[in-house]
């Protein structure tokens, strides 16, 4: 003897069936231009911010217009032979002269080491001279 079964197929409730559909509806697919364009658009507030940064970052650079607050320094004159390493061992004996010549660099923002006869050279107040 042979068993057919009977069922009815179910049917989905109508909030299940929308919700099925929209979420088949929101899929989206990008082609290659698509995907190129979504780059283009999330990569534009980095370009933004490096373009202002580069034109008008000079702004946040330390200048050498502004200068060292009164007696905070004290000044000397170079002599003849004298060199900066020469001008820190006598002017603070008690230091080490790679410390002092760095701060005088720093204090006079030179650009190398070289100095002139007769240059005036200011030396950062903590190194008293001698001289």
């Amino acid at each position: 003897m042979t068993a057919i079964g009977i069922s009815s197929p179910t049917l989905p409730s109508p909030a299940r069936a929308a919700d099925h559909a929209v979420r088949r509806a929101t899929r989206m697919r990008l082609t290659v231009r698509g995907r190129r364009v979504m780059a283009a658009l999330a990569a534009l507030p980095a370009v933004v911010a490096l373009s202002v940064a580069v034109i008008g970052g000079g702004t946040a650079l330390a200048t050498r217009d502004s200068g060292a607050p009164a007696g905070s320094f004290t000044t000397v004159s170079v002599g003849t032979g004298e060199s900066l390493w020469s001008i820190a061992e006598e002017v603070a004996p008690g230091h080490d002269p790679r410390d002092v010549v760095d701060g005088i660099v720093r204090l006079n923002a030179l650009d190398d080491v070289t100095v002139r006869v007769g240059q005036s050279l200011s030396i950062p107040a903590e190194y008293a001279p001698s001289r």
